[in-house]
Order: structure tokens, then C-alpha cells, then sequence
């Protein structure tokens, strides 16, 4: 695969990044674009190496080697072929996926990866740029019906491998736009709204109804829904965000992260005129140090915040692996995202104990404390470290500690659905308890990337087809994945 010896001939590069004091005035993509011979000397570096760990490593079984080996000579039109075999929208997962299958590269041991995610995205843009990518409705139609409820990456998934599959799609989405947490969770500077506009152009071009501002529940009912189609797909995600549970947590400025950069999100798409949250000025205060907290500092940085400061309750990671966390496992090391580039102060091993605020019921800080972990009984547990306690400036708080599950909201008992006791739904090979209506994504899983809810949004596509038509004839993993999968449902 690649160049015989590239990958000791080449070291790993990436796109450069536009300086940080620019970007912050913008939310424009942060990265300069990256094509040509540089391109393909990255995809050289893929090793002969045997057994290619990151198809282990991509929720989708990414087939990288072998598109690898024609970005290095070249062959776009295979390159792309190869990609969408198995990923319906490397536009989407080349710009945020956080490349699990760079996590297990066999080069990983002991260099630096090969850039797969960059090639990805280049594949996909390339093959744009030169027609390769064009509406493909299916020839036939098989006069069966599927609605799918919820346009995020699962469902968008799940509705074009069954409008491929010849089923008639129509897809349910509660906003204004297509997208999901794809539109309306993940900031602009990440991924710019006019790709997913482009991939549902195509959609539309191919068949998929696209039925936008139509909520389950006050547009149409789950009765009138499961009596217009002959199977369901429910994709809505995991809505329901983890609360602090803290003192003051209800004080005004103190919000989810979701309600900030949503908002931010209608404001670039000209939905609404601006954001009713707005950090101009102010003293903000994230805490959850994963992506979404990030995306929160990367947005307040361009708002014009005073100060930034992420808090994270665990310790902080070492930059390089430990011996308890050896290749090909997810490296548990220190992340440095282009938000935090752009200038936030991070802090390890902090328990918030209590909002503050004033008498007009506003937040103005944020009484912490410093915490030492230990292992107790087998467990990892923490301690308060005396004498740290304090209060920090806090005029804006977002929370951003995950999500509990699919919203509260009745939905799932609308369509006939049962949930199990973490309010997950119950589901058997992605069927609820509903023989006609199942299940993808988030809303199924729990919270998690991505590349996973277009994985399972495939998978789904399966099952559906399989009901509707005896079996199918959609590439589908392993039924080993199945078995993997139930037992991380429950």
C-alpha cells in the first residue's frame, strides 16, 4: 500500500491553520485548504503492515488501506468508490470525526500516524470538484414507505441507504434545516453549514422527502406515522443533557452548552438576528472538558469573552501514552483543540460546589474546590483538598458534561417503544419493542461520536429493508458487530 518505503521517507503533516487572532472573527473552516503531491505523499506513508488495525479502529470499517493506495496514485474515482462503500458522508467525518482508526495505525507505535481523517476529507472533496460524486436515484422502487424521525447523522444515514434500497423516505425534522447536531450543535468553524446543504441537495435529487418544522407530537402524531408508512426509523438523538445538580444552577446565565451554540448556530444561518446568550464581556465559565466544551470556548472566544475558563473534574492526562494504556487502545492523553489555541485557561481536578448570584437572580461566580484522586477498593474516588475552596468571576456558565439519554418528551412511548431503566430504549438488532419501528443512533446507544450514529444509521437501513422485504442486499458488517452492539445497549 502507498509508496514502498513512505512511510520513512515522509513525516506526517497536516493542514496549517489560520492564525488564531484572525479566525476568532470569524467562524469560517479554520484550516487552509491541503491538495496536490503533499496529499499524496500522506497517503504513501499507509504501510504494507499485514493486519491494518484501523479497520478495528472505524465504527464504520472504513476499508483505508486500499483508498490510501489510490489517493497515492492518483485514482480518485476509485478512491471514492472505495470510501462510500462504507461511509455515506466523508464530507462529514473527514472535517469532525476524531479518527479512532489514526488511534490504532500500525505506524502509531512508534510514529506518527498516517493523516487518514485529512485524506478522507480531501477524497470526498475531490471527487466534488470533479463530478465523481452526482445524484444516483435507484432504478426501481419497491412501493414501500419508511419515515425516518430525526435528520442528525443516524437518520440522514439510515434515509439514503434506504432510498437506495428502492423504499420511498420521507424524513421528519422538527427545526427548520436538515442536519441535526451535525446543523445546529457543531460550530461553523468546524464544519461549514453549506456541506451538509450540498449532501442533502443530492438526497432531495435522489428521492428523500425532507419534511422540515413537523415535531412528532404537534405537527402529526406517532398514530398518524405509523399508519402512512410501513416502517419506522426513530434517530432523534440523545437530547436529554446531564445536569450538575449543584446550588444556583438555576440562576440566569447558567445554561447547557447546547442552548449557546444552537442559537449561535441560527444566527450564521440567518434564522434568527442574534444570540440571545452572548459572552461579549464577560467572565465565562465551561465546564465539561470534552469536544462540546470546547466548541463552547472556541464560540465565546468569537462573542468577545473577557475570560475562559474550562474546568475538568478528572486529572489531567499525560502527553504521551502510560503502560496502561498501550496501542491500539484510545490514546487517554492530553487533547489540545483549535479553541483552546485561541486562548482558555484549563483547570484538572475540580469539583463545582455552588453557583453565586445577585439579587436580580443572575450568576456572578462559582464557588470550587481542588480534588486529589485515589484508588479505594478497586475504584477510582476523590478526595477535597483542604484550604482550596474558593470563588471565581462567573457572569456566564455553560454546562457541558454529556447527555443522559434520548428527551424525556414521550416520543419513544408515542410510537409503542419501551425503554429500559437508563431510559435507553430496548431494542433487539436495532428493532424496538415495536416490530415496526426502530431505532439508530444516539437515541438507541447513548451519547458517542459521530462516525458511530452514521454506522448505525447503515446498520438500521439493514434491518429495515430485511422487514420490509425478507432480506436485503445492503453491505452490512459482521453479525459479530450485532452481538457486540446488544451488549452495549444492555
Amino acid at each position: 500500500m502507498g509508496a514502498k518505503e513512505g512511510f520513512i521517507q515522509f513525516k506526517r503533516e497536516t493542514p496549517v491553520s489560520r492564525d488564531p487572532k484572525e479566525r476568532i472573527g470569524d467562524y469560517r473552516e479554520i484550516y487552509e485548504p491541503f491538495s496536490g503531491e503533499k496529499l499524496n505523499n500522506q497517503a504513501a506513508r499507509c504501510m504494507d503492515c499485514g493486519v491494518p488495525f484501523c479497520h478495528n479502529g472505524c465504527p464504520l470499517g472504513n476499508v483505508i488501506p486500499e483508498f490510501n493506495d489510490a489517493v497515492y496514485n492518483k485514482e480518485w474515482g476509485q478512491a471514492i468508490s472505495i470510501l462510500r462503500s462504507t461511509n455515506n458522508f466523508p464530507e462529514f467525518t473527514g472535517r469532525i470525526c476524531p479518527a479512532p482508526c489514526e488511534a490504532s495505525c500500525v505506524l502509531g507505535i512508534n510514529k506518527d500516524p498516517v493523516a487518514i481523517e485529512l485524506i478522507e476529507k480531501n477524497i470526498a472533496e475531490k471527487a466534488y470538484e470533479l463530478g465523481l460524486i452526482q445524484a444516483n436515484p435507484p432504478a426501481t422502487r419497491t412501493g414501500k414507505k419508511v419515515a425516518v424521525v430525526g435528520s442528525g447523522p443516524a437518520g440522514l444515514a439510515a434515509a439514503d441507504q434506504l432510498n437506495q434500497a428502492g423504499h420511498e423516505v420521507t424524513l421528519f425534522e422538527k427545526d427548520a434545516k436538515v442536519g441535526g447536531l451535525l446543523r445546529y450543535g457543531i460550530p461553523d468553524f468546524k464544519l461549514e453549514k453549506w456541506v451538509i446543504d450540498r449532501r442533502v441537495k443530492l438526497m432531495e435529487e435522489e428521492g428523500v422527502i425532507f419534511a422540515t418544522n413537523t415535531e412528532i407530537g404537534s405537527s402529526t402524531t406517532a398514530e398518524e406515522v405509523l399508519k402512512s408508512f410501513d416502517a419506522v426509523v426513530l434517530s432523534t438523538g440523545a437530547q436529554q443533557p446531564r445536569g450538575l445538580n449543584i446550588k444556583g444552577d438555576k440562576l440566569k446565565g447558567v445554561h447547557f452548552a447546547m442552548e449557546f451554540l444552537g442559537q449561535q448556530n441560527r444566527v450564521i444561518g440567518s434564522e434568527i438576528g442574534e444570540n440571545p446568550i452572548s459572552a461579549k464581556g464577560k467572565h465565562v465559565i465551561v465546564i465539561g472538558g470534552g469536544d462540546t466544551g470546547s466548541d463552547c470556548i472556541g464560540t465565546s472566544n468569537r462573542h468577545g469573552a473577557a475570560s475562559i475558563t474550562q474546568l475538568e473534574l478528572l486529572p489531567k492526562p499525560p502527553k504521551q501514552r502510560n503502560v496502561l494504556n498501550p496501542w491500539p487502545e484510545w490514546p487517554m492523553t492530553l487533547k489540545t483543540s483549535s479553541s483552546h489555541e485561541e486562548g482558555a485557561e484549563r483547570m484538572f481536578s475540580i469539583l463545582t460546589k455552588e453557583f453565586t448570584g445577585n439579587e436580580a437572580g443572575e450568576v456572578t461566580g462559582l464557588t470550587l474546590v481542588d480534588i486529589e484522586w485515589k484508588e479505594k477498593g478497586g475504584r477510582m474516588t476523590f478526595e477535597e483538598i483542604a484550604g482550596t475552596e474558593r470563588t471565581v468571576p462567573c457572569d456566564l456558565a455553560f454546562i457541558a458534561i454529556g447527555y443522559m439519554g434520548p428527551a424525556q418528551n414521550g416520543l419513544l412511548q408515542a410510537f409503542g417503544a419501551e425503554t429500559m431503566e437508563n431510559s435507553l430504549p430496548k431494542s433487539k438488532n436495532y428493532q424496538s419493542t415495536n416490530p415496526k419501528v426502530f431505532l439508530a443512533g444516539d437515541m438507541r446507544r447513548g451519547q458517542s461520536l459521530v462516525v458511530w450514529a452514521i454506522s448505525e444509521g447503515r446498520e438500521t437501513a439493514v434491518k429495515v429493508d430485511e422487514y420490509l422485504m425478507g432480506s436485503s442486499s445492503l453491505p452490512q458488517k459482521d453479525e459479530s458487530f450485532f452481538q457486540v452492539e446488544e451488549h452495549i445497549a444492555g
